[in-house]
């Protein structure tokens, strides 16, 4: 579709943020390339320099280019992107009855990140927490139940970023016989989905992926390395067993731009 201004009688920084977003929407200005100066949109536009100052700031909230700090703004490179699909769960199950040498050969987590996971710096906490209301209505236990919290994180050991991040709860009632299971300081080989089945002999039927999306903190942004004006997309994963029982609820963050979600849901035959 054909770049469109905003349909407004609009004030002069939108009108400059405009021109320049479409020309980088028609290919005009190609990622890396330097936007002009603020004097050059001054004079081209006959405007005040503040005028052009809001420009840049309205072009960076709609995180097409980067800069700032003493860095002439450029439009923007997109990051690489993780393809983050559903599938992964019925991956993770095949894993569950397979041998510990082809569950070790098979991350799941390696599979979405696109890297060996040895190439990122792993980092895991777990302890056991009381059930908030939010988490009893999810798991159907008592508010104050106990439930074990596991936190995981992989980061760029370069830049410090983050590359994932993720917080996994399971009533401690389903882990309490063999807890060593669910409490080792590297990533499991075969996931949460192993450990559910060594640990309590527990089988998935369902997983439900619940998502939303809404601005990072400022905090967030930084621990990811984020760009002005990209959203966080959260992800609740529910895993339901084969009683019907929800026996883990998992919260992963996102960045938009460096994630596709891809659902694939198998339909019934008449």
């Amino acid at each position: 579709m054909e770049p469109q201004p905003t349909a407004v009688a609009a004030p002069m920084q939108l009108r400059i943020a405009d021109d320049i977003r479409m020309q980088i929407e028609r290919g005009e200005l190609a990622p890396g390339n330097p936007l002009p100066t603020l004097h050059e949109l001054a004079d081209r536009w006959g405007c005040s320099l503040s005028s052009a100052r809001s420009a840049i700031s309205l072009l960076k909230q709609q995180g097409l280019i980067t800069g700032g700090r003493g860095k002439a703004p450029v439009v923007r490179t997109q990051p690489r992107q993780v393809v983050r699909s559903s599938d992964r769960h019925q991956a993770e199950k095949d894993l569950v009855l397979a041998s510990e040498d082809e569950r070790r050969q098979n991350g799941v987590a390696e599979n979405d990140l696109g890297v060996p996971l040895d190439d990122l710096n792993f980092k895991t906490t777990h302890d056991v927490i009381k059930a908030d209301a939010d988490l009893a209505e999810g798991f159907n236990i008592e508010q104050g139940a106990d439930v074990l919290r596991r936190v995981f994180e992989h980061a760029d050991p370069k830049s410090g970023h983050r590359e994932s991040w993720s917080v996994s709860y399971i009533p401690y009632d389903l882990v309490n016989a063999k807890p060593e299971v669910f409490e080792s300081n590297k990533p499991h080989p075969g996931g949460t989905q192993h450990q559910l089945y060594e640990a309590a002999g527990i089988e998935l039927a369902r997983i439900d992926d619940v998502v939303t999306a809404a601005m990072p903190t400022t905090a967030a942004a930084q621990l990811w390395g984020m760009d002005p004006g990209i959203p966080m997309i959260h992800v609740r994963r529910i895993s339901i067993d084969t009683q019907g029982r929800t026996v883990e609820i998992s919260d992963a963050d996102f960045p938009a731009d460096r994630t596709k979600l891809h659902f694939s849901t198998p339909l019934t035959l008449w």
